[in-house]
């Protein structure tokens, strides 16, 4: 497939948030919504879903070098990570929208990304039982680093101020809704669908090793332990955050100069940013829009 040339990218102004089935969200992920609530998913599509700003990249990256880091290593280094995983909401006119993306990947399985909440999901995946990968990551991480990638991408919208864009958070008004609905929507899907992995990002950021593992043995992989050390070693921040493959810097609505793609990827940074009040005040609603659920996150390792 040949890559898009997006040196000439330009998006219009920054969109507005809009109200879609009861989720916020931006038109980029609603405007093809006909061709991706009717997708057909296939029962060995592998789904990556995940908030955004919680390892998406990270773990498409990783179940990318598990299928097809031996057989296809020119991919590695000629397609970027969007073109190898689609995300399939997308639909920025300059590049093929996800579904399209999806429909025409030439790999077996098909690895495919979204952030949509679990119940707009396209119904084919649960029909066809396709394997899902869920990854979550602690709320206030998550928030930070979506902070951050708000400022830098003119395709989101206007994030304000680290306090203004924190309300905004708490409140549920970002791209693909509150945090609290999406995490917990998917845990409770995982109680009646087996074929769903939950993960989380600070158990990949303290052992990958022991993650890829957990990923190969959900996924009936045999891959050798060689295998899974080197693909350990070639995930880590460090290695992807310089590989302009898996770095998104060919992409020129988003601006480098403001924050990277991938800025630190560690676990705890939410301290540098919340104030003491606001900490308290996010505890306290947290408290609240987590007490009927069952699933634990740590802020810290």
């Amino acid at each position: 497939m040949e890559i898009p040339d997006l040196s000439s990218m330009k998006l219009p102004s920054r969109p507005e948030l809009i109200d879609f089935e009861g989720v916020s969200m931006i038109h980029y992920f609603t405007d093809n919504w006909e061709k991706v609530k009717n997708f057909q998913a296939r029962p060995d599509d592998i789904l990556i879903a995940t908030y955004p700003k919680a390892g998406t990249t990270w773990v498409s990256y990783i179940l990318d070098l598990l299928y097809f880091g031996n057989g296809a290593p020119e991919r590695q280094t000629s397609q970027p990570i969007y073109t190898r995983v689609p995300f399939l909401e997308s639909c920025f006119k300059v590049i093929p929208s996800g579904t399209e993306l999806a429909d025409n990947l030439p790999t077996s399985p098909r690895l495919i990304k979204t952030h949509l909440p679990v119940q707009l999901v396209p119904k084919s995946f649960w029909e066809q039982n396709s394997r899902i990968v869920y990854v979550a990551r602690n709320a206030k991480d998550n928030a930070v680093s979506y902070f951050h990638f708000d400022r830098m991408n003119m395709g989101e919208p206007e994030p304000g101020d680290w306090n203004t864009f924190l309300q905004t958070f708490i409140e549920g008004k970002k791209g693909f809704g509150s945090w609290f609905d999406h995490v917990n929507g998917w845990w409770e899907k995982k109680l009646t669908y087996s074929n769903l992995l939950y993960m989380f990002y600070e158990d990949l950021v303290e052992d990958t090793g022991h993650e890829v593992a957990h990923l190969c043995s959900f996924l009936g992989l045999s891959t050798s332990v060689e295998e899974r050390e080197k693909i350990t070693k070639g995930v880590q921040f460090d290695a992807m955050k310089q590989n302009k493959m898996t770095n998104y810097s060919t992409i020129p609505v988003m601006d480098f100069k403001i924050s990277p793609f991938m800025r630190k990827g560690k676990v705890g940074d939410w301290k540098s940013h919340f104030t003491v009040a606001q900490n308290e005040q996010f505890d306290e609603v947290y408290k609240q829009k987590m007490k009927n659920t069952t699933v634990k996150f740590r802020t810290e390792i």
